[in-house]
């Protein structure tokens, strides 16, 4: 379960030989792995932790997970893709005791970004949620600035009250621990391997740890104003996580649709392209939808893809569109050069 094997594993809609890599606009300038927010996935043995990190960040298929064998180690991997998703994902065993003194624990949480604690929704999750609260509690002596966030998983085969239901529970038997501090938070996500549930709960994870997101959302809200567009993200097209949207609510079915929508954009690259396709300067698409609505891709470098919701009366208005997104990829491009200056300055304080 090593980075070195990614390229083993069939990459669904996607070319195989299509990986994260340098970017034209500064995408991998050296981030050290130890400068990387860390993400700690952690939980019951057999609660789905290998299996959500296979699926969206090396593209396995649900299906094949059934076949994965369980984590008796501490695996670390490096998730790479565009200058503002860049951190370690560490897989932690469930079975291990990571109280026990062998394990050098203070030292992992307290270069801890995330803390993503699985519990599998469809089996007793009792002794899962004491287990939570005490990690929750020690963890976050060490660090206050950990985010806490509690993936409800397995929860395709649960009815939507179910779903919810469990939720509750979960939920009012964290709150009434009495190892829980009372300034920590919690977010809870019910999520599946089947469906996009994971995608969008990892985007919000990863969001926390995006320190230009607010600059982001800025940026997404002026464009939306300004172009008469509806709603608008930013998406890895690799994990298909996005990385920024506009501060309008995100429904499901559309997050579903952009993710369906940078699947063909892929899969007609690769038929016409051969399989290094991949975004380039001049990459765009245009879905109509059933109800009139149209959705519109842009590229934003090799590994970004804006894409936006616009009616079809709004069509007419392309010339506006396509000049400030070119706005907006200018802006994009200076928060990376900023945020490389500032890694540049750091390193060469450190020195």
């Amino acid at each position: 379960m090593s980075a070195d094997g990614d390229k083993t594993f069939e990459i669904g809609s996607l070319p195989v030989t299509f990986d994260y890599g340098p970017d034209d606009i500064a995408a991998s300038r050296g981030v050290p792995s130890e400068n990387k927010p860390r993400i700690l996935l952690m939980g019951p043995r057999r609660s789905g932790k290998s299996s959500i990190q296979k699926v969206v960040f090396h593209k396995m298929s649900p299906n094949e997970t059934l076949f994965l064998e369980s984590t008796n180690k501490i695996v670390r991997d490096d998730i790479s893709s565009n200058s503002f998703i860049q951190f370690q994902i560490w897989d932690c065993p469930g079975q291990i005791d990571f109280f026990d003194s062998a394990f050098e624990m203070d030292e992992v949480f307290a270069h801890c970004g995330s803390l993503i604690w699985v519990i599998d929704a469809q089996d007793e999750y009792v002794d899962a949620v004491n287990k939570l609260t005490q990690t929750v509690a020690r963890a976050f002596k060490i660090n206050e600035r950990i985010r806490f966030e509690v993936f409800i998983h397995k929860v395709d085969g649960l009815s939507d009250e179910h779903k919810i239901e469990v939720q509750r529970d979960i939920a009012e038997r964290v709150q009434q621990d009495e190892h829980i501090p009372e300034d920590v938070n919690l977010s809870y996500h019910l999520t599946s391997i089947y469906d996009h549930s994971i995608f969008e709960a990892f985007s919000k994870v990863v969001q926390k740890l995006t320190p230009q997101l607010p600059a982001l959302e800025n940026l997404l809200n002026l464009l939306n104003a300004t172009s008469g567009i509806e709603k608008s993200f930013l998406f890895d097209v690799f994990s298909k996580i996005y990385v920024a949207t506009d501060c309008g609510p995100v429904e499901m079915e559309l997050y579903e649709l952009c993710c369906d929508m940078i699947d063909v954009v892929f899969d007609i690259g690769s038929l016409y392209g051969g399989e290094e396709a991949c975004l380039d300067a001049q990459s765009s698409a245009v879905v109509r939808l059933r109800n009139g609505m149209l959705l519109y891709l842009r590229e934003v470098n090799k590994h970004l893809a804006f894409i936006c919701l616009v009616r079809q009366e709004q069509s007419v208005k392309q010339g506006i569109i396509d000049y400030n997104f070119h706005v907006l990829k200018k802006a994009i491009q200076s928060l990376f050069e900023i945020q490389h200056e500032k890694r540049s300055m750091g390193d060469s304080a450190e020195m």
